[in-house]
Protein backbone atom coordinates (compact mmCIF):
# COMPACT_ATOMS: atom_id res chain seq x y z
CA UNK A 1 0.00 0.00 0.00
CA UNK A 2 1.32 3.20 -0.59
CA UNK A 3 2.52 5.67 2.21
CA UNK A 4 0.31 8.37 2.38
CA UNK A 5 1.93 12.22 1.69
CA UNK A 6 0.96 14.33 4.42
CA UNK A 7 0.27 17.82 3.88
CA UNK A 8 2.72 20.52 5.87
CA UNK A 9 1.48 24.02 7.23
CA UNK A 10 4.36 27.02 7.50
CA UNK A 11 4.91 28.29 10.95
CA UNK A 12 6.79 31.02 11.62
CA UNK A 13 9.52 30.14 14.42
CA UNK A 14 9.15 33.24 16.87
CA UNK A 15 5.02 31.25 16.70
CA UNK A 16 5.94 28.63 19.09
CA UNK A 17 7.68 30.39 20.89
CA UNK A 18 11.68 29.44 19.93
CA UNK A 19 14.17 32.52 19.00
CA UNK A 20 17.21 33.14 16.52
CA UNK A 21 19.54 31.83 19.17
CA UNK A 22 17.37 28.66 19.31
CA UNK A 23 17.56 28.20 15.54
CA UNK A 24 21.52 29.17 15.43
CA UNK A 25 21.85 26.38 18.29
CA UNK A 26 20.23 23.81 15.97
CA UNK A 27 22.62 24.77 13.02
CA UNK A 28 25.34 24.76 15.15
CA UNK A 29 24.83 21.08 17.09
CA UNK A 30 24.20 19.74 13.95
CA UNK A 31 25.49 21.48 10.42
CA UNK A 32 24.65 19.00 7.66
CA UNK A 33 21.30 20.04 8.10
CA UNK A 34 21.87 23.04 6.01
CA UNK A 35 22.77 20.35 3.08
CA UNK A 36 26.64 21.94 2.43
CA UNK A 37 28.32 18.72 2.86
CA UNK A 38 29.78 17.45 6.02
CA UNK A 39 30.68 20.69 8.02
CA UNK A 40 32.19 20.45 11.55
CA UNK A 41 31.50 23.83 13.76
CA UNK A 42 34.39 25.99 14.56
CA UNK A 43 32.87 28.84 17.21
CA UNK A 44 29.43 30.56 17.50
CA UNK A 45 29.07 34.33 18.05
CA UNK A 46 32.58 35.45 17.10
CA UNK A 47 33.47 38.61 18.23
CA UNK A 48 34.41 40.99 15.04
CA UNK A 49 36.70 43.62 14.79
CA UNK A 50 34.16 45.81 14.13
CA UNK A 51 31.98 45.14 17.40
CA UNK A 52 29.95 42.78 15.80
CA UNK A 53 29.54 39.02 16.23
CA UNK A 54 29.55 36.30 13.53
CA UNK A 55 26.75 33.56 14.66
CA UNK A 56 28.44 30.55 13.76
CA UNK A 57 31.58 29.88 11.37
CA UNK A 58 31.72 26.11 10.32
CA UNK A 59 34.68 24.09 8.03
CA UNK A 60 34.42 21.76 5.78
CA UNK A 61 38.38 20.00 7.28
CA UNK A 62 39.42 18.03 3.89
CA UNK A 63 39.46 20.82 1.94
CA UNK A 64 39.86 23.67 4.64
CA UNK A 65 36.65 25.78 3.03
CA UNK A 66 35.13 28.03 5.82
CA UNK A 67 31.55 28.96 6.14
CA UNK A 68 30.19 32.58 7.42
CA UNK A 69 26.63 31.86 8.90
CA UNK A 70 24.02 34.57 9.78
CA UNK A 71 21.34 33.46 11.00
CA UNK A 72 17.88 35.71 11.35
CA UNK A 73 14.20 35.16 12.09
CA UNK A 74 11.24 36.12 9.45
CA UNK A 75 12.39 37.99 6.42
CA UNK A 76 16.14 38.78 5.04
CA UNK A 77 16.57 42.75 5.07
CA UNK A 78 19.20 45.25 3.93
CA UNK A 79 20.89 44.71 7.84
CA UNK A 80 21.26 40.77 7.21
CA UNK A 81 22.63 40.54 3.84
CA UNK A 82 25.48 43.58 4.69
CA UNK A 83 26.06 41.71 8.05
CA UNK A 84 26.72 38.73 6.39
CA UNK A 85 29.07 40.01 3.93
CA UNK A 86 31.26 42.04 6.30
CA UNK A 87 31.86 38.94 8.62
CA UNK A 88 32.52 37.08 5.72
CA UNK A 89 34.98 39.40 4.53
CA UNK A 90 36.54 40.10 7.91
CA UNK A 91 37.23 36.55 8.09
CA UNK A 92 38.28 36.26 4.30
CA UNK A 93 41.05 39.30 5.21
CA UNK A 94 42.32 36.89 8.49
CA UNK A 95 42.59 33.89 6.75
CA UNK A 96 43.42 34.47 2.74
CA UNK A 97 44.84 31.15 2.12
CA UNK A 98 41.42 29.40 2.72
CA UNK A 99 38.18 29.63 0.67
CA UNK A 100 35.32 31.56 2.47
CA UNK A 101 31.80 31.44 1.58
CA UNK A 102 29.06 33.55 2.86
CA UNK A 103 25.54 31.82 4.10
CA UNK A 104 22.37 33.88 4.74
CA UNK A 105 19.73 31.66 6.67
CA UNK A 106 16.24 32.68 6.93
CA UNK A 107 12.85 32.18 6.81
CA UNK A 108 11.92 34.12 4.05
CA UNK A 109 13.52 35.94 1.20
CA UNK A 110 11.65 39.22 -0.32
CA UNK A 111 11.84 38.84 -3.85
CA UNK A 112 13.52 42.19 -3.72
CA UNK A 113 16.31 40.95 -1.93
CA UNK A 114 16.45 37.62 -3.36
CA UNK A 115 17.43 39.44 -6.78
CA UNK A 116 19.91 41.18 -4.93
CA UNK A 117 21.29 38.29 -3.29
CA UNK A 118 21.55 36.54 -6.65
CA UNK A 119 23.60 38.75 -8.28
CA UNK A 120 25.79 39.95 -5.36
CA UNK A 121 26.31 35.61 -5.93
CA UNK A 122 28.20 36.51 -9.33
CA UNK A 123 30.90 38.25 -7.25
CA UNK A 124 30.97 37.39 -3.67
CA UNK A 125 30.41 33.19 -2.66
CA UNK A 126 26.98 33.58 -1.04
CA UNK A 127 24.58 30.67 -0.35
CA UNK A 128 20.77 31.47 0.81
CA UNK A 129 19.17 28.97 2.52
CA UNK A 130 14.93 29.04 3.78
CA UNK A 131 14.66 27.61 7.41
CA UNK A 132 10.98 26.36 6.95
CA UNK A 133 9.46 24.75 10.07
CA UNK A 134 6.19 23.21 9.16
CA UNK A 135 3.41 21.51 11.22
CA UNK A 136 2.44 18.46 9.95
CA UNK A 137 -0.76 16.78 12.02
CA UNK A 138 0.27 18.11 14.86
CA UNK A 139 3.86 17.57 14.30
CA UNK A 140 6.57 20.21 13.98
CA UNK A 141 9.22 19.70 11.41
CA UNK A 142 12.23 21.78 10.72
CA UNK A 143 13.49 21.69 7.07
CA UNK A 144 16.32 23.82 5.39
CA UNK A 145 16.49 24.70 1.27
CA UNK A 146 19.14 26.17 -0.75
CA UNK A 147 17.28 28.94 -2.62
CA UNK A 148 20.87 30.49 -3.66
CA UNK A 149 23.06 28.37 -4.34
CA UNK A 150 26.82 30.42 -5.11
CA UNK A 151 27.61 27.23 -7.99
CA UNK A 152 24.95 27.89 -10.21
CA UNK A 153 26.41 30.07 -13.19
CA UNK A 154 24.73 32.41 -14.77
CA UNK A 155 23.47 32.00 -18.21
CA UNK A 156 26.17 32.17 -21.04
CA UNK A 157 25.69 34.78 -23.74
CA UNK A 158 27.67 35.57 -26.58
CA UNK A 159 30.09 38.13 -24.52
CA UNK A 160 30.91 35.14 -22.13
CA UNK A 161 31.67 32.41 -24.59
CA UNK A 162 34.08 34.69 -26.83
CA UNK A 163 36.92 32.81 -27.52
CA UNK A 164 40.22 34.32 -26.26
CA UNK A 165 44.04 32.53 -25.99
CA UNK A 166 45.73 31.42 -23.61
CA UNK A 167 47.40 34.53 -22.66
CA UNK A 168 44.25 36.40 -21.85
CA UNK A 169 43.99 33.78 -19.14
CA UNK A 170 47.90 33.93 -18.14
CA UNK A 171 47.42 37.48 -17.32
CA UNK A 172 43.93 36.97 -15.67
CA UNK A 173 43.97 34.04 -13.88
CA UNK A 174 47.17 32.08 -14.42
CA UNK A 175 46.24 29.73 -11.61
CA UNK A 176 43.28 28.28 -13.02
CA UNK A 177 45.06 27.71 -16.56
CA UNK A 178 47.67 25.83 -14.56
CA UNK A 179 44.92 23.60 -12.67
CA UNK A 180 43.19 23.07 -15.84
CA UNK A 181 45.96 22.04 -17.75
CA UNK A 182 46.69 19.51 -15.06
CA UNK A 183 43.72 17.65 -15.08
CA UNK A 184 44.01 17.98 -19.32
CA UNK A 185 47.14 15.83 -18.56
CA UNK A 186 45.16 13.08 -16.40
CA UNK A 187 42.49 12.79 -19.47
CA UNK A 188 44.60 13.14 -22.40
CA UNK A 189 45.76 9.38 -22.11
CA UNK A 190 41.97 8.26 -21.63
CA UNK A 191 40.48 9.81 -24.48
CA UNK A 192 41.97 10.76 -28.32
CA UNK A 193 40.62 13.81 -28.81
CA UNK A 194 41.16 16.41 -26.36
CA UNK A 195 41.61 19.75 -26.26
CA UNK A 196 42.01 22.77 -24.22
CA UNK A 197 39.37 25.94 -25.27
CA UNK A 198 39.36 29.22 -23.74
CA UNK A 199 36.43 31.44 -23.89
CA UNK A 200 36.26 35.22 -21.58
CA UNK A 201 34.49 33.25 -18.44
CA UNK A 202 36.30 29.63 -18.77
CA UNK A 203 38.69 27.14 -19.68
CA UNK A 204 37.22 24.32 -20.84
CA UNK A 205 38.26 20.79 -21.80
CA UNK A 206 36.71 19.50 -25.27
CA UNK A 207 36.66 15.64 -25.42
CA UNK A 208 35.59 14.14 -29.08
CA UNK A 209 33.85 17.58 -29.70
CA UNK A 210 32.35 17.68 -26.24
CA UNK A 211 32.67 20.29 -23.68
CA UNK A 212 32.47 17.82 -20.55
CA UNK A 213 34.42 20.29 -18.02
CA UNK A 214 35.13 24.20 -17.25
CA UNK A 215 36.48 26.27 -14.97
CA UNK A 216 36.30 29.47 -13.61
CA UNK A 217 38.33 31.81 -11.58
CA UNK A 218 38.31 31.44 -7.78
CA UNK A 219 40.43 33.04 -5.09
CA UNK A 220 44.09 31.97 -6.06
CA UNK A 221 45.43 29.11 -6.15
CA UNK A 222 42.11 27.56 -6.41
CA UNK A 223 40.09 27.06 -9.28
CA UNK A 224 36.33 25.66 -9.90
CA UNK A 225 35.98 22.91 -11.95
CA UNK A 226 32.69 22.56 -13.15
CA UNK A 227 31.02 18.97 -14.88
CA UNK A 228 27.23 18.47 -15.56
CA UNK A 229 25.78 14.97 -15.25
CA UNK A 230 22.25 13.94 -15.12
CA UNK A 231 22.04 10.10 -14.98
CA UNK A 232 20.54 9.15 -11.64
CA UNK A 233 22.95 6.57 -10.83
CA UNK A 234 26.17 8.26 -12.15
CA UNK A 235 25.27 11.29 -9.75
CA UNK A 236 25.01 8.86 -6.90
CA UNK A 237 27.74 6.71 -8.04
CA UNK A 238 30.43 10.56 -7.86
CA UNK A 239 29.02 11.49 -4.92
CA UNK A 240 30.03 7.90 -3.20
CA UNK A 241 32.80 8.28 -4.66
CA UNK A 242 34.10 12.49 -3.61
CA UNK A 243 32.68 11.15 0.11
CA UNK A 244 34.62 7.79 0.46
CA UNK A 245 37.65 10.24 -0.56
CA UNK A 246 36.52 13.12 1.60
CA UNK A 247 36.69 15.97 -1.32
CA UNK A 248 34.15 19.00 -0.75
CA UNK A 249 31.82 19.23 -3.70
CA UNK A 250 28.34 20.89 -4.78
CA UNK A 251 25.58 19.42 -7.03
CA UNK A 252 23.11 22.28 -7.86
CA UNK A 253 20.15 22.39 -9.68
CA UNK A 254 21.39 22.17 -13.13
CA UNK A 255 22.40 19.16 -12.81
CA UNK A 256 25.95 20.22 -12.28
CA UNK A 257 29.15 19.53 -9.90
CA UNK A 258 31.00 22.11 -8.62
CA UNK A 259 34.84 21.21 -6.95
CA UNK A 260 36.91 23.94 -5.53
CA UNK A 261 40.31 22.25 -6.82
CA UNK A 262 44.19 23.38 -6.95
CA UNK A 263 47.51 21.65 -8.03
CA UNK A 264 47.61 19.97 -4.74
CA UNK A 265 44.72 18.78 -4.85
CA UNK A 266 44.55 17.53 -8.24
CA UNK A 267 47.95 15.31 -8.12
CA UNK A 268 46.54 13.88 -4.70
CA UNK A 269 43.31 12.59 -6.35
CA UNK A 270 44.42 12.09 -9.79
CA UNK A 271 42.86 8.59 -9.54
CA UNK A 272 39.94 9.98 -8.11
CA UNK A 273 39.62 12.40 -11.33
CA UNK A 274 40.12 9.47 -13.87
CA UNK A 275 37.37 7.45 -12.19
CA UNK A 276 34.81 10.16 -12.15
CA UNK A 277 35.68 10.81 -15.87
CA UNK A 278 35.04 7.21 -16.26
CA UNK A 279 31.70 7.15 -14.76
CA UNK A 280 30.56 10.51 -16.38
CA UNK A 281 31.57 9.29 -19.58
CA UNK A 282 29.90 5.73 -19.73
CA UNK A 283 26.56 5.94 -22.28
CA UNK A 284 23.42 6.16 -21.80
CA UNK A 285 20.46 7.86 -22.64
CA UNK A 286 20.17 10.47 -20.12
CA UNK A 287 23.74 12.27 -20.22
CA UNK A 288 24.55 14.93 -22.44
Amino acid sequence: MEAEIKIGKKLFIRSVGKDEYWLQDIIYQNPTVLGLGDLVTVNKEKKQSSGGRLDILLKEPSENLMYEVEVMLGETDPSHIIRAIEYWDNEKRKYPQRQHFCVLVAESFDRRYFNVIQLMSLNIPMIAIQADLLDVKGEKILNFTKVIDIYIEPQEDEEDVKQVNESTWNTYSPWTNSNAKEIFDILKDQNERVELRYTKSYININIDGRNLYWFSKRMKPTSALHFSVKDDEKVDAIKKILEENEIGYNYNNYKEFMLNVDSKSIKKNAEVIKQIHSIKNKKTTEDV
